[in-house]
């Protein structure tokens, strides 16, 4: 018999503000609250520059606001319809867990685990990008439980992840249409000495605009040419894990060297999302070439990646791009 569920979630936006939550439903007492305790700590909040994009800020408002320490309180019959609903949906029958940890070297905009805690045991699954069958009918019955989001699926409809959206190498699909990339933005900053971090580029298709260390408007070649290396590179598969063969193979030598960010937003203001400690997708470094090779400015940084570094990522992205 199922006594707890534990579910804990992370969300993760540009320049180090993320929102880290557990929420626990205790059978044995018919309630359910949030961990306070557990709380995220170091959380920035950076105020957002007029020329970057501001759609995360009302989601991480959002979700610290809905984390209150009120008790919610259900009976019994509530308990055992949502038991016996919940047993129904087989939730996790077939389900392959993904690795979980909270120090990742590249981390996606939104991560989950849960812990079933029965009488006699206990089961626990973690996911990024592999959500189960039927985990929106999962929240849907919660609702009806707690009468509030608990797994804030009207949120998740702004992340690209594959609850809602398809990503293919060519963009990210909604009910089959493609969605309309509405800006760009990415940053490269050092971790010690602390450094604040900051964009080094920021385009925006909607006004035209390519600002910060290149600073010029946006053409319609510009614009063909950037999408062009989304697609050539990989870069929206960039959020799965077969594009972190080399994350997954070798550290960094220097624990310390440079996180980065890149984030797009997509019209209606649909967020894809990825953040690297010292660490980058496989196939990060092509990209970062023919960048330079473009603008003949190391955009990306690859003078910050070691030899040894590059040799591996020489090999994942070749098979990746083959």
């Amino acid at each position: 018999m199922i006594e707890k569920i534990e579910i804990t979630q992370r969300f993760n936006f540009k320049r180090l503000n993320r929102h880290y939550e557990c929420f626990t439903i205790d059978f044995s007492n018919n309630s359910a609250y949030y961990k306070i305790s557990e709380r995220g700590s170091g959380d920035k909040f950076l105020s957002e520059s007029d020329l970057c994009d501001d759609s995360w800020i009302e989601i991480l408002s959002g979700l610290r606001r809905n984390m209150t320490s009120e008790i919610c309180h259900f009976n019994l019959k509530q308990a055992d319809k949502f038991l016996n609903d919940f047993n129904k949906l087989n939730l996790f029958k077939d389900f392959r867990s993904e690795n979980f940890s909270y120090f990742e070297k590249i981390e996606l905009i939104y991560s989950c685990n849960i812990i079933i805690y029965s009488t006699d045991n206990y089961e626990e699954y973690a996911f990024k990008n592999n959500f189960p069958i039927n985990w929106i009918k999962f929240g849907e019955i919660l609702k009806e439980l707690l009468n509030f989001d608990v797994l804030h699926l009207d949120y998740q409809k702004q992340m690209v992840t594959p609850l809602f959206y398809d990503v293919c190498l060519d963009g990210v699909y909604y009910d089959g249409e493609l969605l309309k990339l509405k800006a760009i933005e990415f940053g490269h900053y050092r971790t010690y000495p602390y450094d604040i971090p900051k964009p080094r580029l920021i385009i925006d298709f909607n006004k035209k605009r390519i600002d910060g260390y290149i600073d010029k408007n946006l053409s319609s070649g510009d614009e063909n040419a950037i999408l062009s290396l989304l697609e050539k590179y990989h870069v929206y598969n960039w959020i799965f894990d077969e594009y972190h063969n080399k994350s997954n193979t070798r550290d960094p030598d220097d624990l310390e060297g440079y996180d980065w960010y890149l984030e797009m937003v997509f019209e209606e203001g649909i967020i894809w999302h990825l953040f690297g400690y010292n660490d980058y997708p496989d196939t990060y470094v092509c990209l970062a070439r023919e960048v330079e090779k473009l603008t003949g400015m190391d955009l990306l940084e690859i003078n910050t990646i070691s030899g040894e570094d590059l040799v591996l990522f020489d090999k994942f992205s070749k098979m990746l791009l083959m």
